[in-house]
Parts: C-alpha cells; structure tokens; sequence
C-alpha cells in the first residue's frame, strides 16, 4: 500500500489530575481506580480546546517530519468532541498551520477514529488524490463527562496526536475495519435534541454514557481478531511485529489482547497509566510517545489498533 508515516507529534494539556485528586471531586478511590483500569492520573483542558490542541500536534508532527505545511494536501482529524459543529475542526486546522493547498473535513469513529483517518489517506495515495496527508486524532472529552458518574468520568483524559503520511512504496501494508451499530448503544454521548416552533426541548447536551461491561466483552472479542485479520492480509506472523499499539482504554483489555494473540505484555507499550482513554487521540499519542523515545528503527513492523464507539473498530499493520 502506497502509504508511509514519515512523523508524529501528540499535545497533552498542561494539567495533569491524579485519582486522589479526583478523590476530592468524585465519589471513588486512587485504588479502585488502579485495580479495575490501569489509570493513575489523566490530563484535562483548561484553556486549551480540541482544535488548539490538534495544531499543536500537527505542528509537531509537521518538524518531526522535516516538511512545511504548505506541502500537505489532505488533512482529516478524528474527533467526537470539536470545539464547533462547524467549520470542522480539520479547516481550523488548515488555517492556524497554513496548510492552504490541503482538503480538509473530520470523520466520527470515536476511539477508532485515527485508524479510519489513516484507512481514508491510504485510499486518497492509491486513487491518486493526495501525495501528503495529515491525519490527527484529538480529544476534549473532560466536557462531555458527568462528573458524579464515577463509573465513566474517571477513565478518559483529553489531548490530540498526529501522524503525517506520504505516498511511497513500503509503510502501510495492510488495514482492516468494522462496525457493528446493533450493539452501539453500549456507548453513547446524546446530540442537542429538536427544538424548534414545533417542538420546545431543553437544548442542553447530554453526558456520555456507557456499559462498561458490554464495551469490555467487544472489545476482548473483537481486537484480536482485527489484529489477527490485519497479519494475514499483511503475511506478517505476530513474532514479526516489534509492537502491538493499542487504543488505551483499560490495562485489562490490553493484557487479554496480548493473552489471545500468545505476545508478551512488553510487546504491548502503554500510556494509559497517565494519559487516560484519548479515543480518538489515544493511538496517534501513544505513536509519538513510541517514536519520540527511540524505540523504532527502520524497518520494524507495528500493529495499530483502535475500538470503541459505535461500535467501531480498526487495526493496521505498519513497516516503519
């Protein structure tokens, strides 16, 4: 596939909130949250916004990369929770790093969002649509919690990563996605209801919503079995692949994962312990943490994998 990541760069808010810090907010513990997810401390906005954040990571994904903006022609952010219905978030992007020559719209797959962008930058390469693209994932989720749920405010965080893509020969070898709408309902954040002269409804927005237990089945379920159809349709066995890079939503969805697919937990790097669950920001941040660390080389082989609402899910192979 004619697709190569050639730099990421991610931004997290500046203030980072700890579990015994959430202690004095929510009805929960530093323990209880540790045992059943994994997650120490998470990063929340207070000045910052989705689309702020997002420039910040494409413009560091712009220097990694050693490339001007003036040279991408595709932008595409992933995001459940832009700052405005519209302009979407990736025109606002456009402007701030002047990206002028590029197109530019966002898509809705939640957590998987930033393996769908990259699906679609792919797909641009081989139709001959785009040479350059920029696909983010960011994230403001901390607004659309309610923050007496302690079942669900205390998982997510908020930030932005990215990944610019250029058509080449090796680098995306293979992709895979899915949908299962039946059972989306698992996971759910209400839109602003009708009103109008017809109809009179409070126009407040709604809290996100979910049945952790249903969310945790689908995704043990479900991720292998992507990350397995990815390695086939890519010929890569799993000894192959340096890293798996997971969405991070729960430390227990990904030891399951490396369980069912017989990979060691080391082959399997987190950030969840201080970032929380990003959805769509989760994959590309924990790519940038990855590369910026030097634990890649060229040529190795990576497996990203993004799931959740929807429910959606997403995984790809990556010669690096």
């Amino acid at each position: 596939m004619p697709a190569r990541i050639i730099g990421t760069g991610s931004y997290l808010p500046q203030r980072a909130v700890s579990n015994k810090e959430l202690e004095k907010w929510v009805d929960t513990t530093d323990e209880w949250i540790r045992e059943r997810t994994g997650i120490e401390q998470r990063h929340l906005a207070e000045q910052e916004t989705t689309t702020s954040m997002a420039v910040e990571a494409a413009l560091a994904a712009i220097r990694d990369a050693q490339i001007e903006a003036k040279e991408i022609d595709l932008i595409i952010v992933g995001t459940v929770s832009a700052d405005m219905c519209f302009p979407s978030t990736a025109c606002q992007v456009q402007s701030l790093i002047g990206a002028d020559c590029a197109v530019a719209f966002d898509i809705n797959a939640a957590c998987a969002g930033f393996l769908f962008g990259l699906s679609i930058a792919q797909a641009y390469m081989q139709a001959g649509m785009a040479q350059t693209a920029l696909v983010i994932g960011g994230e403001t989720l901390s607004k659309m919690m309610d923050w007496q749920d302690r079942s669900t405010c205390v998982l997510f965080g908020d930030g932005a990563g990215a990944a610019l893509v250029r058509k080449q020969e090796r680098g995306i070898i293979s992709l895979v996605q899915g949908s299962e709408g039946k059972r989306g309902m698992a996971l759910t954040c209400q839109n602003r209801p009708v009103n109008n002269p017809l109809v009179k409804n409070d126009t407040a927005l709604d809290h996100t919503r979910m049945d952790g237990r249903e969310v945790y089945h689908f995704a043990v379920k479900t991720v292998p079995k992507a990350i397995e159809n990815a390695m086939e349709k890519a010929g890569v066995a799993s000894g192959e692949i340096k890293y798996f890079l997971l969405h991070q939503a729960n430390l227990r969805i990904i030891e399951s994962v490396a369980k069912k697919l017989g990979q060691p937990m080391e082959k399997f790097p987190t950030n969840l312990q201080k970032c929380g669950n990003i959805s769509a920001g989760s994959v590309p941040v924990l790519l940038d943490h990855v590369n910026r660390s030097g634990m890649l080389q060229r040529g190795d082989k990576i497996v990203l994998a993004g799931f959740g609402a929807g429910l959606t899910w997403g995984a790809a192979v990556v010669e690096w």
